[in-house]
């Protein structure tokens, strides 16, 4: 077989792939540059796709694909709380995924504006909100000022991700010290950095409770 027809049957373009899995191009996409596909780039900048990176998906050996999360869902309740905010249905949907095969295998919600959020956030109380910057209607810097006027979300990580120049970002408004702005593409091994900070600051204090002396019976 030569090289030529070997790399066809190894690896296909992002369309077809899209296909293959019965996802949208534009998902597709962020798989690949996220690495939950395996993809590299030819000579003349046209993606490819490893066929065996798309075979593991569709046999389930790389995990199941996650479905949307029903907000109602208590389930896991002593997990890691996690809510997204990400207007872009496609990057909503590689969060799941991402966040959920995190190893402290976090609940995770995800909501498509700032409205939704606000109105989530008081009944789920989640321990960290991931949210774009910058989103249609209710925008991350009108919600922030909602979240910082209730008492009962301020234990709550803050991150927000964005595609904006920091100089763009200082002109709409300033952001309080200790809220960190990640860059796009979502750099996930950061958040997932993050994440572990909470969980392990939640088992610390659970430690020190544990330690305290007891009151005489």
């Amino acid at each position: 077989m030569s090289s030529e027809k070997y790399i066809e049957r190894s690896f296909c373009t992002t369309r077809d792939a899209a296909q293959m899995l019965g996802i949208s191009l534009r998902t597709a996409q962020l798989w690949s540059e996220s690495g939950l596909l395996e993809a590299w780039k030819t000579s003349g900048g046209h993606r490819r796709i490893s066929r065996l990176s798309i075979e593991r998906l569709l046999s389930g050996r790389a995990g199941d694909l996650p479905t949307p999360t029903d907000p109602g869902d208590d389930s896991g309740s002593g997990a890691l709380k996690v809510m997204v905010v990400e207007d872009d249905p496609d990057l909503r949907r590689l969060y799941e995924i991402k966040l959920k095969a995190w190893p402290m295998k976090p609940t995770v919600v995800t909501v498509g504006d700032g409205y939704e959020a606000l109105v989530l956030l008081g009944l789920k109380r989640p321990d960290m909100l991931i949210a774009d910057l910058r989103m249609p209607g209710l925008d991350s810097f009108r919600m922030l000022r909602t979240i910082q006027g209730t008492p009962e979300l301020a234990g709550m990580k803050i991150v927000f991700v964005s595609g904006l120049a920091p100089k763009d970002i200082e002109q709409r408004s300033s952001l309080p010290a200790g809220i960190p702005i990640l860059p796009k593409p979502v750099p996930f091994d950061r958040l997932a950095g993050l994440a572990a900070l909470i969980v392990d600051a939640r088992e610390a204090t659970a430690t020190e409770g544990r330690n305290l002396p007891q009151p005489p019976a």
